[in-house]
């Protein structure tokens, strides 16, 4: 766990330090311009880490509270869908994907924290560092990931860098399988399910599940309304992540997730393999940004926000 001269650094912070940490027992919170902005949940029971909620800059929630917080009028499927998280449905056999406590399935794997690294507060963005180690169901390590993410400050916008690199401790193999990779589950008005205006759009000027769902991409924008206001999620791929660009595991009813694995699922043709085989030594890293937005993808220039993103090395 983070050390006390670590949280103690954290908490004496300038009070004009725009971007805050809090350890807690579970989690760290974070708070943006003195506001509470979101929880970074750290595996605590073994399932895998998430971050919950995600917020506009004026304070929308755009993730759906389900299973976390009972929320009136919301979807309760896929109860693994929590906030925006990493995860893969098959590594070496083992589901790290659907990993509720509850599940007695024997292939469910789990996470466990090993170490807070950083947590570091500023006036523009701060930086949480973590390590967790991913068990197989008899609780062997297989591998370790460690978690890089940075929340910045912003009037209008909600930017957040999310940076997962993965550490085999054996031979590792990532599944052909449509159940992954990075995930946020949106808040149910905004979805296209909900027939109130929801709508993704790629990078390639692709629109609705029917036309993205399993297609590549740099970049997708799901947008749509909560409590009477358009607001959106621009999720893009950095050039660096592996098989850039990504594969979009996005769905009418809510699910914005990327995934380079699920190719023959995708492809709805057997005789393909996205399955990727890692050796112990070789780390795997992925980068993504998030940005959370009002408006629908013409209120940003989306082209514009990806070019600053890849143009970071």
């Amino acid at each position: 766990m983070i050390s006390r001269v670590l949280l103690a650094s954290c908490l004496a912070l300038p009070l004009c330090a725009q971007v805050t940490f809090t350890q807690e027992k579970d989690r760290i919170s974070v708070s943006i311009d003195g506001k509470p902005y979101t929880d970074f949940f750290l595996s605590a029971d073994g399932n895998k880490p998430y971050v919950y909620p995600l917020r506009t800059a004026s304070g929308v929630i755009v993730t759906r509270h389900f299973p976390m917080e009972e929320f009136p009028g919301e979807t309760n499927d896929h109860p693994h869908h929590r906030g925006m998280f990493f995860s893969h449905g098959e590594i070496n056999g083992y589901n790290f994907w659907a990993t509720e406590p509850g599940s007695k399935s024997p292939k469910k794997a789990s996470m466990a924290l090993k170490k807070v690294v950083e947590a570091k507060g500023g006036r523009k963005s701060g930086t949480i560092q973590a390590i967790f180690d991913g068990l197989d169901p008899q609780g062997k390590a297989i591998m370790t990931e460690t978690r890089t993410i940075t929340f910045y400050s912003d009037p209008k916008l909600r930017m957040i860098d999310y940076e997962i690199k993965i550490d085999p401790l054996e031979k590792l193999k990532f599944g052909d399988t449509k159940e992954g990779t990075f995930g946020i589950r949106l808040a149910t008005s905004m979805t296209e399910d909900a027939k109130l205006g929801g709508r993704m759009v790629t990078s390639e000027g692709k629109e609705t599940e029917k036309e993205v769902w399993g297609k590549r991409a740099a970049w997708l924008d799901y947008y749509g309304p909560v409590n009477g206001q358009t607001v959106g999620v621009l999720v893009m791929d950095h050039p660096t992540s592996p098989r850039h660009p990504t594969y979009w595991h996005t769905r009418a009813y809510g699910l914005l997730g990327a995934n380079i694995f699920g190719v023959h699922d995708f492809l709805n043709d057997k005789t393909q393999d996205g399955s990727m085989t890692i050796e112990a030594g070789q780390p795997l890293r992925f980068r993504y940004r998030v940005v959370i937005h009002l408006g629908d993808v013409h209120a940003i220039d989306a082209p514009a926000l990806f070019k600053v993103f890849a143009a970071i090395k």
